[in-house]
């Protein structure tokens, strides 16, 4: 006996499909990273991709810590404070 199993990798489907297989779409966007895009009467209205924590602002403003200078009043002249850098 042989089997023989493909795998397609659905980048967009309809929604009444994504309804019936759900679980095996999300799983396959977890474990793959692929995105999924679903259609509704042919027209992409949702896209499904895998969740990427973001950094912080401190992970991504950090290094920048006591090196930026900034003024508390924006609307006053700053001509004076100018000449000093």
């Amino acid at each position: 006996m042989t089997i023989v199993m493909t795998t397609v990798i659905m980048k967009s489907i309809s929604k009444s499909k994504l309804k019936s297989q759900l679980l095996e779409f999300l799983r396959l966007v977890e474990s793959e990273g692929e995105e999924i895009v679903v259609t509704d009467r042919g027209k992409p209205v949702v896209k499904i991709s895998k969740y990427a924590q973001t950094p912080s602002t401190e992970e991504l403003f950090g290094e920048m810590r006591g090196k930026v200078k900034y003024f508390e009043d924006l609307t006053t002249p700053t001509t004076e404070e100018w000449t000093q850098l």
